[in-house]
């Protein structure tokens, strides 16, 4: 499953969402991470003062792959005149992991 982020913002609950999916509490990804609770707790709630390689480590420890990509700019339609969208390019993040029901 895609999730497209277009603000820092929506990485937050993104990202407690990756950690309740993977059954795990701050606790538990605290010590993973070797920091106290209190530190991952205030990094998942304000994402954007984390530091990239920090940010990065959680989303290695939650099996979560960050995938990069451009939005392409409209294109005239040559028949109409009309501008369509070309191909997005999105900024998405995903889990390896598959749902089981």
């Amino acid at each position: 499953m895609n999730y497209p982020i277009k603000t820092i913002n929506q990485i937050q609950p993104i990202l407690r969402g990756f950690r309740k999916a993977a059954g795990l509490t701050q606790q538990a990804m605290a010590e993973k991470l070797g920091i106290t609770q209190q530190s991952y707790a205030q990094l998942e709630s304000n994402p954007a003062a984390a530091s990239m390689e920090r940010l990065f480590k959680v989303l290695r420890m939650l099996d979560v792959e960050l995938v990069l990509t451009v939005n392409a700019p409209s294109v005239p339609d040559q028949d109409s005149g009309n501008a369509s969208p070309a191909q997005p390019r999105r900024i998405v993040a995903t889990s390896k992991k598959k749902e089981s029901w």
